[in-house]
């Protein structure tokens, strides 16, 4: 028999512990999905049915014509709120910006992001702290603050209404959060692989190249994530920038916001496809946005 017969067991957890917990995750459960339920719901019921009180939580007569209307073009009946009697082709354009400025985004912001994030985690220069703190500093203040001085500089590069406005004005604010990330995962990284390849003949560029990079693949990939994401939802600089040819998809959305009205079903169905591809990547690549996200918060 064992001197410590207790060491061996694993103390166990009393029930009411175990059914407060399921409880907490339950309601924390339906607190994230309910929006994303009332959207769906809201997306196929009839405008009748969106008006009802007390509220239906399940549609009596669905019907998916707003989302074939959307994604086909379909005609749509006419009302007094609606802004366009096709939006099929409205949507799929501003599925197209969004798409084209959220991808050249995150180019941008990687391929600059990575270079400057390995220059201020292995060289050291002066000023180096001012240029890392500057930034993020900048960042407190609020982006409506902004809007003036960059609409007038976008008016005068004759750039509005132009997707390359938005490619220019999305790495201002988004470059910063991918070098800091960047920063903090090549510290983390052995300093025994580069000193090596130095040692070999290789300048401190082709280091980077054949060496750190390949390592930093799995950050680099997250933290485009993390870009594309950030990218794909920004309203206020689409809104103030853009006016007809270059909408994005959260400003097409809002286009269903009139002065006479709001046309809740058009709103939610656009919503709901604008909402997917965000969510198939936050439930494929998981692992890798939890590992983008904590990458540059700890050293070692």
């Amino acid at each position: 028999m064992s001197r410590y017969p207790c060491s061996g067991m694993r103390k166990k957890r009393p029930l009411h512990r175990k059914i407060g917990i399921f409880l907490i995750c339950c309601i924390l459960m339906i607190w994230t999905l309910a929006p994303i339920y009332w959207l769906l719901i809201s997306a196929i019921s009839p405008s009748a049915e969106l008006a009802a009180y007390p509220p239906h939580w399940f549609p009596e007569n669905p019907s998916f014509e707003r989302l074939k209307s959307i994604t086909l073009g379909a005609a749509v009946r006419a009302s007094s709120m609606q802004t366009m009697a096709r939006p099929g082709v409205f949507f799929r354009r501003a599925l197209l910006n969004s798409t084209i400025v959220a991808v050249a985004t995150t180019l941008i912001c990687i391929s600059l992001g990575a270079l400057s994030g390995y220059a201020f985690a292995r060289i050291r220069f002066p000023g180096r702290k001012t240029l890392m703190l500057t930034p993020l500093a900048l960042q407190m203040l609020p982006p409506i603050a902004l809007v003036i001085p960059l609409f007038i500089l976008i008016q005068h590069l004759g750039l509005t209404d132009s997707r390359l406005a938005l490619i220019i004005i999305y790495p201002s604010f988004l470059l910063v959060y991918v070098i800091w990330i960047m920063t903090g995962y090549y510290q983390g990284l052995p300093k025994d692989l580069e000193d090596a390849a130095r040692v070999d003949g290789c300048s401190r560029l082709g280091t980077f190249f054949r060496i750190v990079l390949p390592l930093s693949r799995p950050a680099l990939f997250s933290t485009g994530l993390l870009t594309f994401l950030l990218a794909w939802d920004e309203f206020l600089y689409a809104l103030v920038l853009t006016t007809s040819r270059a909408k994005t998809l959260p400003v097409a959305i809002g286009e269903f916001s009139t002065q006479f009205g709001v046309d809740f079903g058009m709103m939610m169905s656009g919503g709901l496809l604008a909402s997917l591809p965000p969510i198939l990547i936050a439930l494929l690549f998981q692992p890798l946005l939890i590992r983008g996200i904590t990458a540059g918060s700890v050293k070692g």
